[in-house]
């Protein structure tokens, strides 16, 4: 960002060329857009993404609830099971059969994983299910709703961030371009007469 200072470096400097003010000036918006515009960005998207995970939370809390189940018996640990305990690590969960009894009063077995250390049969173990006594997963907790929306917020700025610096760099390699080009043009000019003695008199 050392082009910032030639807003006001080049301003009476009788070698400044027009391009060298406005390469400057696209530095200092493009300074402003990263220091402010990318923090907004990214506070917006962050705000967004809490209320639609917050949202999701209260749905979540509204369509699933905890029971009890009694385990069945346990089955191994490569037998394929769904997960009802999804904040905690697979490696420390249990795979067992267990029944319950869903808010009609059928009965429902299936295979779940439980981080209980007593799994033997006839114990207890806590389940989430869905208003028709379906096996369903842990709802997300508020603390990892928020979690999520930070992390979301932090990518939405990196994002504004790296698109201003990006148009940054296309607009001054444009302008470089263009000032070439008219070097080009000057030199296919003058080129020629260059050294001869009387010429332009």
């Amino acid at each position: 960002m050392r082009a910032l200072t030639g807003v006001w470096r080049w301003r009476h400097n009788p070698l400044r060329r027009a391009t060298d003010r406005r390469e400057a000036w696209v530095a200092l918006v493009a300074f402003l857009l990263l220091v402010v515009g990318a923090p907004v960005v990214g506070w917006l998207c962050g705000a967004r993404a809490d209320g639609a995970l917050l949202d999701a939370v209260r749905a979540q809390r509204a369509e699933r609830r905890a029971t009890t189940a009694v385990v069945v018996r346990r089955v191994a640990p490569r037998q394929l099971v769904t997960d009802t305990e999804s904040g905690a690590d697979s490696r420390a969960q249990t795979p067992v059969v267990a029944r319950w009894k869903a808010p009609d009063g059928t009965a429902r077995v299936a295979t779940v994983r439980t981080v209980s250390r007593d799994t033997e049969a006839g114990s207890r173990v806590r389940i989430w299910t869905d208003r028709a006594g379906r096996l369903a997963s842990r709802p997300m907790d508020t603390a990892t709703a928020h979690t999520n929306a930070v992390l979301a917020g932090i990518g939405g700025a990196l994002l504004a961030a790296l698109c201003v610096e990006g148009g940054r760099r296309l607009i001054v390699r444009q302008m470089t371009r263009l000032r070439y080009a008219r070097l080009d043009r000057a030199w296919a000019e003058v080129g020629p007469d260059w050294g001869r003695t009387g010429t332009g008199s």
